[in-house]
């Protein structure tokens, strides 16, 4: 049998390249201009390589029953990693993708297709104008995991877009966002003002080193009008193999402390990552 050999091919927003891993015969490392985006096991979609995507596994896997399914709208595509995961987790599910580089969604469809039976409707679009137009409660989950770059788009850090996503979301559905920042965590804090604004219930994920400040990295966000399942998010995060913190309630409150909600005509993109920040999780 060949051995499978990368394929580079240029797309709407920089080159992006496909690189089969040597330990799994069927994965592959998606990069974009170098840079880590996302990792496909194609014959175990369930597996989760990178330490942000396996948080928001886990958090995907406290939001409801395991195994029932769940309407979920993506916001940022990348190689489907999320899209895979829920398909094999919650087989049933309906997924929207909504990505804006049309290019990289058809390289990955190209050459990592979804699975047979996997419900996902993709759409190239920017993703708040998606959000504008989408029904209300219409979702059940809603992953917010978009990078300009290496940054979070302005246009997706402000209170009319989190309102946009309350607006889509139904009433018990849960809010999920993959962010990046370091010490003194402004951004951060600032976008936990802002889904605060919104949202009665809050949870973050983070490793305890980028909580200390000794690093910058990626922090996982929930929000939701109905309790989380804060007890079994903590579990599963503190026994991962990439262990991790969960804040929630007053010690959260004291970590946003005086940070403000963030108005669209006030919004910045998220911190550029320090050189070499984001390794292969």
């Amino acid at each position: 049998m060949m051995e499978p050999i990368p394929v580079t091919r240029p797309v709407d927003h920089g080159t992006a390249k496909l690189m089969p891993d040597v330990d799994r015969e069927r994965a592959w490392l998606l990069t974009v201009d170098g840079a880590p985006q996302s990792y496909v096991d194609l014959d175990a979609p369930a597996h989760l390589e990178f330490e942000y995507t396996r948080r928001l596994g886990h958090a995907l896997d406290t939001v409801a029953e395991p195994g029932s399914p769940l309407d979920v709208l993506h916001l940022g595509g990348g190689a489907l990693t999320l899209p895979r995961y829920v398909a094999a987790t919650r087989p049933g599910s309906r997924q929207d993708v909504v990505e804006a580089d049309h290019g990289l969604l058809e390289m990955v469809v190209d050459h990592l297709p979804l699975p047979d039976g996997a419900d996902v409707s993709l759409h190239t679009a920017d993703a708040r104008a998606w959000l504008e137009a989408a029904p209300g409660d219409s979702a059940d989950v809603l992953i917010a995991d978009v990078f300009g770059g290496s940054r979070v788009p302005a246009h997706l850090t402000s209170l009319g877009y989190i309102r946009e996503a309350e607006r889509v979301l139904r009433p018990d559905g849960v809010y999920l966002a993959n962010l990046a920042d370091a010490a003194p965590f402004a951004f951060l804090r600032s976008q936990l003002a802002t889904l605060a604004a919104v949202f009665e219930e809050l949870a973050l994920i983070a490793e305890p080193a980028v909580l200390r400040g000794r690093r910058f990295g990626n922090a996982v966000l929930l929000a939701a009008h109905r309790p989380l399942d804060v007890a079994a998010l903590t579990r599963r995060t503190a026994s991962d193999a990439f262990p991790a913190r969960v804040e929630h309630g007053v010690a959260l409150e004291e970590f946003t402390g005086d940070a403000e909600p963030v108005r669209d005509d006030r919004a910045v993109p998220s911190p550029e990552p320090p050189e070499g920040a984001f390794g292969i999780g």
